[in-house]
């Protein structure tokens, strides 16, 4: 999040001084790192969370439509980076990946048929297949289908459009590139200790040198805290009120990891199931294709972690030490009405070796314990607010805190995160630079995100121009929306570009 900010920043306004301070010795090291995010390219393709099942029985599509559409502004901003030279070679941070939902049992199949015919009728999800055919399937993920009970009645979707990221690639890669400007400082092993206002409205951001012990003050017109789960910290150091309605509630995650070319060679898709009944939303398991340091493997997770600690290699005291008495009652009373996100959380403490296989053997069934190692994966905070009309309450995303000045922007939260780093920093330009943006920001994000302004699932047209124009600066698969699909269109059929990108890209 901050290097994309930092990024916008650098191409709009090339003079400005701009100061990244990061306490460990790299970045992208901790919640961005590869091994660390599960990758997906998230772009409601799959996660059936986006996509709940209403009381009268249809299916909720906003929220996977919204986030598609983020996903495809954070495309054309890579696909601008690659352009200007600040990216590198695409399938180094990049890759076609298709998304699958999996599911068994009557009940999740009749709900993810319904979410399947509610979906294609919208351009954004054009090309989605259904099927509830094991061949089908097979050829789609062969390991979740060898050694599978024949009986066992599925069903899956299948995205040819998806993709698997490497956000911490992307981060690096664009921290060198900020780096070739004089005007960009990048302060690592550095801690920032005060955020406090002045009466002309600048921050004075006091930091400390970790290697040195050495004490200096940045002052500064505009303060970006993108620090991931220790952003809420940072934000309560800032003592602006808005930081009062917010706390956090810290939860770790591991995943199930192969490398070995014979299995991570041989899964090519990122899966989705539908988490069990009363588990929360950051439950929902995945058996994920990834590309990491230039090699194929496979995660399958999430398994939480209890952890009262904001960071991976943050304090175990960092939970407490958030606690004060503007949001001590406001997670009291989150914790008393999330007693089944409690006793989920309980329970996946307990989990051993053999439960994590067990739930391994759902979604691989000949997986075999000595192919995989447990990993941990990177910290999250979960955020607590205070609504004003259902009062305090635990919301699963991610939010941007703003001072009423706009001159301090906090990012909380989690998922789906980094896939919509892009259109999130718009916001916040939005909001911090309003007198930059109608004197000529505007037109040059244009330049950048040429759907600035504008929805692609409205508009086949628009929804076409925008992914063929990334999709080849990406070396992505692209699909070709009929001109006569409508709201009423049954599941259609797709054609495929003859783009070299294209040649591994089954025809659907």
């Amino acid at each position: 999040m901050s290097t994309t900010l930092a990024t916008l920043l650098q191409e709009l306004e090339p003079s400005w001084q701009i100061h990244l301070f990061e306490r460990m010795d790299g970045v992208a090291l901790e919640s961005t790192a590869g091994w660390n995010n599960a990758g997906t390219g998230h772009s409601g393709f799959a996660e059936l969370n986006y996509t709940p099942e209403l009381e009268d029985g249809s299916i909720e599509t906003k929220r996977a439509i919204d986030i598609a559409e983020q996903f495809e502004v954070a495309r054309q901003f890579w696909a601008h980076q690659v352009k200007e030279g600040r990216l590198q070679t695409p399938s180094s941070f990049i890759n076609p990946t298709p998304h699958m939902s999996f599911v068994w049992g009557e009940e999740n199949i009749a709900y993810l048929r319904k979410r399947h015919a509610a979906l294609v009728k919208n351009p954004l999800f054009y090309g989605m297949q259904y099927s509830e055919d094991p061949e089908q399937i097979r050829q789609w993920a062969p390991l979740m289908m060898e050694g599978r009970d024949p009986t066992q009645h599925i069903a899956a979707t299948y995205m040819p459009l998806g993709t698997d990221v490497n956000f911490g690639e992307i981060t690096c890669q664009l921290i060198h590139a900020l780096e070739r400007n004089p005007n960009f400082h990048l302060n690592l092993c550095h801690k920032v200790n005060r955020l406090r206002q002045n009466h002309d409205r600048t921050w004075n951001v006091g930091v400390t040198d970790m290697k040195t012990d050495k004490q200096r003050t940045i002052r500064t017109r505009f303060v970006f805290i993108g620090a991931g789960g220790a952003s809420l910290k940072l934000l309560q150091r800032s003592g602006i009120p808005e930081a009062r309605n917010y706390a956090g509630f810290p939860v770790g995650g591991q995943f199930l990891a192969f490398d070995a070319p014979a299995i991570a060679g041989r899964h090519e898709v990122k899966a989705y199931g539908k988490a069990e009944a009363g588990s929360p939303p950051m439950s929902v398991p995945h058996l994920d294709a990834r590309k990491l340091e230039g090699k194929p493997a496979v995660m399958f997770g999430p398994f939480a972690l209890k952890s009262s600690k904001f960071l991976k290699e943050g304090s175990r005291f960092d939970l407490l030490s958030s606690v004060n008495r503007h949001n001590v009652v406001a997670m009291l009373r989150v914790g008393s009405q999330n007693l089944k996100l409690v006793k989920y959380l309980a329970q996946q403490a307990s989990l051993t070796d053999v439960d994590r296989h067990a739930a391994l053997i759902k979604y691989f069934p000949q997986a075999k314990p000595e192919d995989w190692k447990l990993i941990t994966a990177g910290q999250r905070v979960q955020i607590i607010k205070r609504d004003p009309v259902q009062g305090a309450i635990l919301q699963f995303g991610t939010e941007i805190v703003s001072s009423r000045d706009a001159t301090l922007a906090a990012l909380l939260g989690a998922s789906p995160g980094a896939s919509t780093s892009p259109p999130i920093m718009l916001n916040v330009l939005a909001k911090a630079f309003p007198k930059q943006m109608a004197a000529g920001w505007e037109a040059r994000l244009k330049d950048i995100i040429p759907s600035y302004g504008k929805k692609l699932n409205t508009s086949v047209e628009l929804t076409n121009a925008i992914r063929q124009h990334t999709s080849t600066a990406l070396n992505l698969p692209y699909l070709e929306v009929p001109a006569e699909l409508t709201t009423t269109s049954s599941a259609p059929v797709a054609t495929v570009s003859d783009d070299p990108a294209n040649k591994a890209l089954q025809a659907v």
